[in-house]
């Protein structure tokens, strides 16, 4: 019997009308934006619905609407449904951490709200840029970064799928390893329009805030494996769980290999929950024998 993967998206799959459906369609979505909006203090919902798109688009609230979202639907879906194995990209780990029972929705949304300023304070303070790398291998990237690096800060941040590559750090390393990517034969690169070098040593700053928020929040054994994107291996541990989501601001986020491991482990259906469907054409490109599906709207609950 094939085995359920749950997949999280992160930043960037965020759209304006968000959720907005499932709010009027079920009590339970209902009252947890209400929930939400009290646990900030703030309508969070409005902006989910409503926008503008350039308030939706700042970090410190593009992370904790798309977790929310993804929340919602998890909720509407019921507990007879859970997953056998999950992971997140990104941003998404901490929603699958919470649907493994390591992060309660309140602690979550408290710590992606926290880990959004962060994130966009860094990006202040210490600008930065990615770019994506398109048909290259992970090793050519990896040697690439480091001569780039003589120039200014510059790794890998995302292995997303075979061939597409994201890099992440200055301006003046981004762009040089951009340069030495189209001199080996990359088949694309483009610059991203972004507000930090996330995944990058110039995320320093919030990790120091987030260590301090990360030991004071309480973090369980996860019910089911988390496989996470700094080692892109299952995870249950708390003490575990504490320290990869620290290091996983300066880390590139594994995900080809997240999802290679989890269908080595026996996953053939993976399911992704929240806005937009990046991760299920990743999959798609990673394995195309599993079955890949999405929940987002309120019509997909049921369908799926």
């Amino acid at each position: 019997m094939k085995r359920t993967a749950w997949i999280f998206p992160g930043q960037g799959s965020q759209y304006v009308g968000m959720g907005a459906d499932s709010f009027q369609a079920d009590e339970v979505a209902k009252a947890t934006f209400a929930s939400a909006d009290a646990v900030l203090g703030f309508s969070l919902s409005d902006i989910c619905f409503n926008g503008p798109e350039l308030e939706l688009r700042q970090t410190r609230n593009t992370q904790p609407a798309i977790f929310l979202h993804s929340v919602v639907l998890v909720r509407l879906m019921g507990q007879d449904h859970l997953p056998d194995m999950v992971a997140g990209h990104s941003l998404g780990e901490y929603s699958a951490l919470m649907v493994a029972s390591a992060l309660t929705f309140e602690d979550g949304l408290r710590l992606v709200r926290l880990r959004g300023e962060l994130m966009q304070r860094a990006g202040e303070l210490e600008p930065g840029t990615m770019a994506a790398v398109i048909g290259m291998t992970p090793d050519v990237t990896i040697d690439l970064c480091r001569e780039a690096s003589a120039a200014g800060v510059v790794q890998p941040a995302n292995f997303n799928s075979p061939g597409q590559i994201v890099i992440s750090g200055s301006v003046v390393g981004v762009r040089k390893a951009m340069e030495l990517a189209k001199q080996r034969g990359a088949k694309m690169v483009k610059e991203l329009v972004v507000s930090g070098a996330f995944h990058s040593p110039l995320m320093g700053s919030a990790q120091v805030g987030l260590r301090s928020a990360l030991e004071q929040t309480s973090i369980r054994d996860a019910r089911i494996p988390v496989y996470t994107n700094v080692t892109a291996e299952p995870v249950t541990r708390a003490d575990e769980i504490r320290e990869l989501l620290y290091r996983q601001l300066s880390s590139p986020v594994r995900w080809e290999e997240s999802v290679r491991n989890m269908v080595r482990d026996g996953a053939g259906r993976f399911l992704e929950v929240g806005p937009g469907k990046v991760l299920q054409g990743l999959v798609k490109r990673i394995d195309p024998a599993v079955e890949t599906s999405g929940v987002d709207k309120y019509g997909d609950i049921e369908k799926d």
